[in-house]
């Protein structure tokens, strides 16, 4: 091969070579990003401000939901195991509780489950028939592989895909709460609701424990370790009431309802 061509060929090699390099093939040295409209900091910026938004808004819709029935019902929110059955005392003493509360037209609001949700959601059925009451029987049910159904004795249903909505909702509609016997659902409805109110985020209100046995231990325990060390006020406690009966828990919120009707002036709507 001539010196000519093969001097031609490895010209013609290197323009090649440089085209690659302006078209970008070549690597490049990578520095700091630009800020711009893509940027982290508008980034954080575009989201702070569609939070701020959507919790303005939240707030209005709050706020209109509560003008809906506002001073016109009454509800009494019932917390307590799903895992209860029917024909023991727990349950025949929130059944009766609900029948009571019923009799008074006081609205009845559940998680819309079986167990103590289900005894709740039934009796306040039994007792609006019984009286020919308004009263009405919610639940606020969730999705949980042993509670695939809500119970069958509600009128007004509500599903939530996450406990925090419905643990909102529980305060929203709800005047008065009682917490009957169970597990760690119970046990964080309860507290949610009693902190709330510590913090003045919800309207002071009863929060009446039934079942003086199941109860008494952690109340005992709150106030000679958490109160005992600062950690609570001894005021703290004045919206917890422990008792034994359906009885004693109707005459409180009995007492709670009259005060509330008193206050807004309005009346039970005629039957």
């Amino acid at each position: 091969m001539s010196s000519s061509k093969k001097d031609g060929r490895q010209r013609s090699r290197r323009r090649n070579a440089g085209d690659r390099s302006s078209k970008g093939d070549t690597p490049r040295v990578p520095g700091p990003r630009s800020p711009g409209r893509g940027s982290r900091g508008e980034l954080r910026k575009h989201l702070d401000e569609r939070l701020r938004l959507l919790y303005q808004r939240a707030v209005v819709i709050e706020d209109e939901l509560r003008k809906l029935d506002e001073d016109r019902f009454y509800r009494v929110c019932i917390f307590g195991s799903a895992r209860i059955k029917p024909d023991t005392k727990a349950y025949n003493d929130v059944y009766e509780l609900a029948r009571y509360l019923s009799w008074e037209g006081i609205d009845v609001l559940t998680g819309g489950g079986p167990g103590l949700m289900e005894a709740a959601n039934k009796g306040a059925r039994l007792g609006r028939e019984e009286k020919k009451t308004k009263s009405l029987s919610y639940g606020l049910s969730i999705q949980l592989e042993f509670e695939p159904e809500p119970n069958r004795h509600l009128d007004i249903k509500r599903h939530h895909h996450k406990f925090s909505s419905r643990l909102d909702d529980f305060i929203r509609l709800s005047h008065s709460v009682v917490c009957t016997p169970g597990g760690i659902g119970t046990l964080l409805e309860f507290f949610f609701v009693w902190q709330l109110i510590q913090v003045k985020h919800a309207t002071p209100r009863p929060i009446v424990l039934l079942e003086k046995d199941f109860w008494s231990g952690l109340i005992d325990w709150m106030r000679a370790i958490p109160l005992g060390r600062g950690l609570v006020g001894d005021k703290d406690f004045n919206t917890i009431h422990i008792v034994d009966t359906p009885e004693e828990v109707f005459e409180i919120i009995s007492a709670h309802h009259r005060s509330f009707r008193a206050r807004s002036g309005s009346v039970e709507e005629p039957a």
